[in-house]
C-alpha cells in the first residue's frame, strides 16, 4: 500500500522543515510542503509533531551471537528482529567475532538472508578476528564479487591478546584484497578492524598507511572508545583523514575503569576538530562483553544490546548538547557513506523507505518504517521475528 506521512518534523538528517513524504513500493516517492492525496489505496500516517529521521544503521552486530571466551556455555544468542525494531535499527551488518569455528560463514549469510526475510535490511563482512581470513569462497575478493550480502572483510583483531598477532604485511594484504574486491563489484571493501587494549593501540594501521600504498579509509576500526588512550590515539586518527566508530555496548563497570562514554566521547571529538563525516557508532549487539584479570583470564560477561545504538545518540542530545542534525549522522548518512550503501542513511527520493518517528520532547522512538512497511507504530511493536 502507498503511505503518505503527513506534517514530519524532516531531519534527513540535515534538518528540512515541516514535510510531507510519499512511500510507493518500499521507496521514498515524493518529498514536499504538502501533499494531498485521498484514496483508499493510500494510508495516512499522522507525523505532526514528531521528529522524522532515517533508519538507523548498526554497523557492527553479532547477528549469529558471539562470545565463547568463558567455554561453550558463554556463547551468546543471535539477535531477534524485534530487538533492532526496538531500536530504530532497519539496516545492520553482521561480523563474526573471537570464536571463526563454531561461528561460520554460511551461517553468517544465512541469518542475514533470515533477517532480510523478516523485514530489514542485512549485510556482512567476511571472516572473524583470525588471520589467515576464513572466507566461505577460499578469497575475499570472491567473497566481496559473488555473494550480495558481502560488502567488506572483518572484525580482523588487532592489539589484543586475542587476535591471531598479524604484522602489517599480513592486514595489507588483506585490506588490498579488500579494495580490489570492493572496486570490482561496486561495493566499499572496507576491512572493519577490532581493537583491543594492547598499548600498541593504532600502530599496526599506521605501519599499513605508511608503508603501502593503501589509503587511510579502507579501514574502520572499531572499540575506539574502549580506553583513554585508544580514544586519544582515536582522534590523532581521525584528524589524518581516517574513520573511527564508537561502540554503544557497555556495562558501568567498563566506564569506570576508564571505558569513555560515547556521548562523551563524540562531544569531545568534535571539540578537538574531528570532522563529524569520520565518526561512526556502532552496538556491538549479541557480542560478549568479557572481563578479564590482569592475567589474561575470564572472570566474567554481559551481552551487548543493539538498542544502545541510538541510547548513545539520545545522550549526546539530551545531555550533551549536540544538535540532532550532527548526532543523528553518526549512525545515518556516516556509515551509509562509510559503506557505500547508496540506498540507506538519509530520506531523500528514491532511497528506500526506512524512516523513524521520534518524540520531540523525550526523544524516544516511537515508530519505525522499514522499506515501506510499519514495523512498530506508536510504541506498539507490529512485527516480531518467525520464533518470538
Amino acid at each position: 500500500m502507498i503511505k503518505l506521512i503527513k506534517g514530519g518534523i524532516l531531519y534527513a538528517p540535515d534538518y528540512k522543515g515541516i514535510k510531507d513524504i510519499l512511500i510507493a513500493d518500499g521507496k521514498i516517492a515524493a518529498i514536499e510542503e504538502e501533499i494531498n492525496l485521498e484514496s483508499p489505496y493510500i494510508e495516512l500516517i499522522d507525523a505532526m509533531g514528531k521528529i522524522v529521521a532515517p533508519g538507523f544503521i548498526d554497523n557492527h552486530v553479532h547477528i549469529t551471537g558471539g562470545g565463547g571466551e568463558g567455554g561453550y556455555k558463554t556463547r551468546t544468542p543471535e539477535l531477534f528482529l524485534s530487538d533492532a525494531i526496538k531500536g530504530g535499527i532497519t539496516t545492520l551488518v553482521g561480523v563474526i567475532g573471537t570464536d571463526g569455528t563454531t561461528r561460520t560463514m554460511t551461517s553468517l549469510i544465512a541469518k542475514a538472508k533470515a533477517l532480510k526475510e523478516e523485514g530489514i535490511s542485512c549485510f556482512i563482512h567476511t571472516g572473524s578476528y583470525q588471520v589467515p581470513v576464513k572466507t566461505l569462497t577460499s578469497k575475499i575478493e570472491d567473497d566481496l564479487l559473488l555473494i550480495e550480502e558481502v560488502i567488506g572483510v572483518g572484525e580482523i583483531a588487532i592489539a589484543d591478546h586475542r587476535s591471531s598477532q598479524p604484522d602489517y604485511r599480513e592486514l595489507a594484504k588483506i585490506a588490498a584484497a579488500a579494495r580490489v574486491g570492493g572496486m570490482l563489484s561496486g561495493k566499499a571493501g572496507i576491512v572493519n578492524i577490532h581493537i583491543g587494549d594492547s598499548e600498541s593501540k593504532l600502530s599496526l594501521l599506521s605501519d599499513v598507511i605508511k608503508n603501502t600504498d593503501l589509503p587511510i579509509k579502507q579501514f574502520l576500526p572499531t572499540h575506539i572508545n574502549r580506553n583513554r588512550k585508544l580514544f586519544e590515539a582515536g582522534i590523532e586518527y581521525a584528524k589524518r583523514g581516517g574513520y573511527v566508530d564508537f561502540t554503544t555496548s557497555s556495562i558501568a563497570k567498563f566506564i569506570e575503569n576508564g571505558e569513555v562514554k560515547c556521548s562523551n566521547g563524540l562531544k569531545e571529538m568534535l571539540e578537538n576538530g574531528v570532522s563529524i563525516e569520520q565518526i561512526t557508532f556502532s552496538s556491538d549487539g549479541q557480542a560478549s562483553l568479557p572481563e578479564f584479570n590482569h592475567n589474561g583470564e575470564f572472570v566474567g560477561l554481559q551481552v551487548g544490546r543493539v538498542t544502545s545504538l541510538y541510547k548513545e545518540v539520545k545522550d549526546a542530545i539530551v545531555h550533551e548538547g549536540i544538535d540532532i542534525e550532527v548526532a543523528l549522522k553518526v549512525i545515518t548518512s556516516n556509515p551509509a557513506n562509510v559503506l557505500k550503501l547508496s540506498q540507506k542513511g538519509t530520506i531523500e527520493v528514491g532511497k528506500d523507505a526506512d524512516i523513524i518517528f521520534i518524540n520531540k520532547d523525550s526523544f524516544e522512538i516511537e515508530t519505525v518504517i522499514a522499506q515501506g512497511k510499519l514495523m512498530m507504530h506508536e510504541n506498539k511493536l507490529l512485527v516480531k521475528g518467525t520464533f518470538e
